[in-house]
């Protein structure tokens, strides 16, 4: 028996409701046949000029739009609220919630039976994915790919990544002002998301690995024809999802999510994956803890040599075979009859898969480090947990003591950090406070704070750097993000002093904070908690209900799944 589409309760009527949803859509130029019973496909396109990684997507939705007319699906487009990470202020992050509730609600409040995600730039995927999993209909990602490799005096260059390097370069007297205008002009040279194993590249791996995208979906260049192809694809499968009600759910399980974990981990993906992977699995029920990251990811092996822990960019990692290869790889390690929106297991999906460049991805017998996965810490300092990214850090300073140099806000740190009389030097560590999700609010990627000027000109390049905020997947260092509870609901953190010890040690998992727990309680007893009386709209609704960053810093009435259903009709 052929499956009712949920698109018939609004076009398939008789009446006075169907003659109003047909005829106002008739104003497009559309025909008869296409009322007739066909899946109607939506095509939600995070498309924006002020979102500069996605500017390329209303041409890959016409790509998806062939493909859907092709299979006999009915394809309507529509927009969302675009993040772009590179321009909002104060960060995109604060407003990833807002953007899921608008998909949400844009879907289920419309005749769709499938929808396919037009995704890229980084909070575009999880923002998306969370509203489309609230609805829990017949869904499929395409992401927009990654830019070409930027190119800088004969090397290639990576997008975010290098521009940490390069300002710090600059600001220590290693580079002119116009070397870095030029370098500027090279780096984002193609139309695509950051090239580097930053938060984009992250999030592509994260559908693919999760199953809610084509095979090879994360790693084709924005510029390679076979993007096209994988979006045309991509909206001739939709409309063999709807026929046979594969849903968000089906795919989204517990199985999945593991998945995800452990090949994030082998490919050195962003700190940020654990805060959206924590409140997508809020969106459909899948139970998951910021433990598990550490559990089921801290020791799997790493294999990819990517930038911001490696050598090499997303394009070379499409040309080496891509993601399906690392999956393949970890075969020993993964659920390999976890179910894919190709109607196949991810096993079977990657039975074929060819490396063709071990220098860009190892062999699971020969790995670049036999432990590459992010690790959770705990301690006085984060009682909930604190996250640091291995590949990225220091190995010298993953266990170590030092003396604290406290900002007590973004806007102190860059007041103070050039200051040549800054009590400072390469042992202490430095800490930031009050840029968690309410204290920004929002939780910008400011984590990964910039070296003292003065330890720049000494040759000083990393530090331990410890804050309740986050920090970009380009960027690198021995820095201890998202520490819950944040300083601005009165965590550990926000009664740090200057000159307190702090103990790193992620070997054992432990971030401690060397002082009394009397001295703690006679400070907190004086800790009062900042007021901001300007604070309205979404943002006033945002500090009010956001959960902690161990929580996946979705707002807590957003947790869970409505489904699609809408009884009640307009008029």
């Amino acid at each position: 028996m052929k499956k009712k589409l949920r698109s018939t309760e609004w076009f398939g009527k008789t009446d006075k409701m169907g003659f109003i949803y047909r005829s106002w859509m008739r104003n497009q130029g559309i025909p008869d046949h296409e009322f007739d019973g066909r899946p109607v496909i939506g095509i939600c396109n995070t498309w924006s000029e002020l979102t500069p990684c996605n500017a390329h997507f209303r041409e890959l939705a016409e790509a998806v739009k062939r493909g859907v007319l092709e299979a006999g699906g009915f394809p309507l487009e529509f927009p969302v609220t675009s993040l772009g990470e590179t321009m909002m202020r104060p960060t995109a992050m604060l407003f990833r919630n807002l953007a899921s509730m608008d998909t949400e609600e844009s879907i289920r409040a419309n005749p769709l039976d499938g929808v396919v995600l037009l995704v890229g730039c980084d909070k575009t995927t999880p923002s998306t994915l969370m509203g489309a999993a609230s609805v829990n209909l017949p869904t499929i990602i395409v992401s927009g790919g990654p830019m070409l490799n930027g190119k800088y005096r004969g090397e290639d260059i990576g997008s975010g990544t290098m521009v940490w390097k390069f300002s710090e370069d600059l600001r220590a007297g290693k580079m002119s002002p116009k070397e870095f205008a030029i370098a500027e002009a090279c780096m984002s040279r193609s139309r695509g998301h950051c090239m580097t194993m930053g938060t984009a590249s992250t999030m592509a791996c994260m559908v693919e690995s999760l199953g809610m995208s084509l095979p090879e979906n994360a790693a084709i260049p924005a510029a390679d024809s076979r993007r096209k192809v994988a979006a045309h694809m991509s909206g001739q499968r939709i409309v063999e999802m709807v026929h046979e009600d594969l849903k968000i759910s089906d795919i989204l399980t517990r199985k999945a999510f593991e998945n995800a974990i452990k090949v994030n981990a082998a490919v050195g993906g962003s700190t940020n994956f654990i805060i959206h992977l924590l409140a997508i699995a809020g969106r459909v029920g899948v139970d998951l803890n910021l433990d598990d990251f550490d559990q089921l990811g801290s020791r799997i092996p790493f294999l990819l040599n990517l930038m911001p822990s490696g050598k090499y960019l997303m394009e070379d990692f499409y040309y080496a075979g891509g993601l399906p290869v690392v999956i393949k790889e970890l075969k020993d390690h993964l659920h390999n009859d976890a179910l894919t929106v190709n109607g196949k297991t991810i096993g079977e999906n990657v039975a074929d898969a060819e490396c063709f460049n071990r220098d860009v991805i190892a062999s699971i017998d020969n790995p670049i480090l036999a432990e590459g996965g992010i690790t959770v810490v705990k301690g006085n300092l984060c009682e909930n947990g604190a996250v640091i990214k291995p590949s990225a850090a220091t190995p010298e300073l993953m266990q170590h003591r030092g003396r604290a140099v406290v900002f007590e806000s973004n806007e102190d740190y860059h007041h103070r950090i050039d200051d040549p009389d800054l009590d400072i030097d390469e042992t202490c560590i430095m800490v930031l406070k009050n840029v968690g999700p309410k204290g920004y609010p929002g939780m910008p990627e400011v984590g990964n704070m910039g070296m003292p000027k003065k330890l720049l000109e000494k040759g000083v390049r990393d530090m331990v750097r410890i804050s309740d905020g986050r920090m970009s997947g380009t960027a690198y260092g021995t820095v201890f993000l998202h520490v819950s509870p944040e300083s601005a609901i009165g965590g550990t953190l926000a009664l740090v002093e200057n000159g307190d010890m702090i103990e790193v040690d992620v070997k054992n998992r432990r971030l401690h904070l060397d002082v009394s727990d009397e001295e703690l309680a006679r400070r907190r007893a004086a800790w009062k908690p900042a007021v901001d009386d300007t604070v309205r709209g979404y943002v006033k609704m945002y500090v009010d209900h956001v959960n902690q960053a161990d929580k996946g810093a979705d707002l807590d009435f957003l947790v869970g799944k409505t489904g699609s259903a809408v009884p009640k009709d307009n008029h």
